[in-house]
């Protein structure tokens, strides 16, 4: 709990870090010198380069139909397995005593903080604070404060004109691939003043009543027992003390369950903060996200509220509507974040490789000093440009919609591997096996999928706790060993072919 933890692990070190990667100097944080500590971080060239080759093997036709057959094959396969044993399947798990889907452990992993409550409990919550605060000030409106009933007045509202149709939360097919709708519906009855009073962590009430239905949600959670859930945050890089402010309106309203843990999501939205003048350049974002956790790492009695937040949070997303027009390429000519003065914003693998290469060095310092890492899971292709899936496959643990996939048969592949990999470890008949990241803050690994649950193939799994049958895992196992040895073969053989080669022209050439 937030309340529980009062002392700091001391450091007897100093360190000379480099915390932000765009030009190798060395950045002095307050207080702390002297020794000097090399973590390293991915290349930039080298990230660059293998870009550009991920980016013709997307392109390349004999590598496009070959991924093509070969998803054709795994979903027929799949389709086969069903066939053959579903009934089998169905048998196992009804012999498993006391579980279900019901009572497995799940994790919702794609939720945001503001919309983890449903129309009904958001409406029922905003009329109870209609009754318990209408005299409280919530809302400064030309230098006057305004009352919960002055700002409904303005609109004119009462609690009694108040229902789900009017709050429009909704998300229908209309918001679907159309992000400015998507965004609106995060505005209760269509005005950002009930968003900012409502589901902000940052306003004149310091987030009380977001505060208080988060807490609500949690009860709702710990009440189901074994329902977990990833909530969203946001961090914009604006300014230096946005973390010591999240993290004080976290402790200060006890928004703690051991059922839910917190990512930080960082909107893309760079290009706005310097139309406002609000940043000089992309490095200032840069210091204004990583600079405070670099500091709380070292010392974290350097900004204990964040400390404790902090071990909570499992990791970043990256956030923005995917669809706009990118006006640069990323490459090796691109400048420098400290040079990034354009109001034109970076492009998305930009973000991405920075965002990545400053959270490894983050990542070698925490593991240093005792304390976990952060994970990079970033909205990714949904829309736009096919590159944006390709920097996500190579920075990213995993990613959130990916729906341009289908569109590249080469990516889909790949993703597919890397996904059935991850999903060896049995969670929840493994549909969410992205949140395995939860456990990563817990001890409880072993309780919740077995006292095997690291080693390989059907002896990992222990279906009295997954709800898993051994036939599922086991086919899982079968299906990646088969790629993977497919791959590697048809990799030996070409290497063999091009030695083969190499020798022929050698012996040519001796002639």
């Amino acid at each position: 709990n937030f309340s529980k933890d009062s002392k700091f692990p001391s450091d007897t070190h100093s360190y000379k870090l480099l915390p932000l990667i765009e030009s190798r100097f060395v950045q002095h944080l307050n207080r702390f010198e002297s020794t000097e500590l090399d973590l390293p971080y991915p290349d930039l060239q080298e990230y660059i380069a293998d870009m550009n080759v991920m980016m013709a093997l997307i392109i390349n036709g004999p590598v496009k139909s070959f991924c093509y057959r070969r998803l054709q094959y795994l979903s027929s396969k799949f389709q086969m397995h069903v066939l053959l044993n579903e009934m089998k399947e169905l048998a196992a798990q009804k012999k498993v005593p006391h579980r279900d889907f019901y009572n497995i452990r799940k994790v919702d992993t794609h939720i945001h903080a503001s919309s983890c409550m449903n129309q009904k409990h958001l409406l029922r919550f905003i009329k109870s604070a209609m009754k318990k605060y209408p005299d409280e000030i919530v809302h400064m409106e030309g230098g006057r404060g305004q009352t919960l009933t002055e700002v409904f007045e303005d609109m004119n509202l009462t609690a009694y004109d108040l229902s789900v149709d009017t709050l429009d939360m909704h998300a229908d097919r209309n918001t679907f691939h159309r992000f400015d709708k998507f965004n609106s519906k995060y505005n209760p009855i269509g005005e950002s003043i009930l968003r900012e009073i409502f589901i902000k962590t940052d306003n004149h009430i310091h987030g009380k009543y977001f505060g208080h239905i988060i807490k609500e949600v949690m009860s709702d959670l710990e009440e189901s027992k074994y329902q977990n859930a990833e909530l969203r945050l946001s961090i914009y890089g604006r300014s230096m003390d946005e973390w010591d402010k999240l993290a004080l309106w976290a402790v200060s309203h006890s928004v703690y369950s051991d059922n839910v843990r917190w990512l930080v999501q960082i909107p893309r939205l760079f290009d706005v903060y310097r139309t406002k003048q609000q940043l000089s350049n992309f490095q200032q974002m840069l210091e204004n996200i990583f600079l405070p956790l670099f500091e709380v790492t070292i010392n974290p009695s350097s900004h204990p509220q964040l400390h404790l937040f902090l071990q909570h949070v499992l990791g970043f997303d990256s956030v923005d509507d995917e669809s706009k027009p990118e006006h640069h390429v990323f490459n090796l000519d691109s400048p420098s974040p400290a040079r990034w003065c354009d109001d034109n914003n970076p492009p998305y693998s930009y973000y991405l490789y920075y965002m990545y290469a400053n959270m490894t060095v983050l990542n070698h310092l925490r593991r240093r000093r005792g304390f976990h890492t952060f994970v990079l899971r970033p909205h990714c292709g949904e829309a736009g440009p096919i590159h944006h899936l390709v920097s996500g496959f190579m920075l990213s643990e995993n990613i959130s919609h990916g729906l341009l996939l289908r569109k590249a048969p080469v990516l889909q592949y790949l993703y597919y591997l890397a996904q059935v990999g991850i999903a060896m470890s049995p969670l929840s008949n493994n549909s969410l096996f992205l949140s395995l990241s939860f456990l990563l803050l817990f001890q409880t690994k072993s309780h919740w999928l077995g006292p095997d649950y690291n080693k390989e193939g059907p002896v990992s799994n222990d279906i009295r706790r997954t709800n898993v049958p051994d036939i599922r895992v086991g086919y899982r196992y079968e299906t990646l060993c088969e790629e993977l040895h497919l791959i590697t073969q048809a990799v030996r053989t070409q290497e063999l072919d091009r030695i083969e080669e190499e020798d022929g022209l050698s012996f040519t050439s001796s002639q």
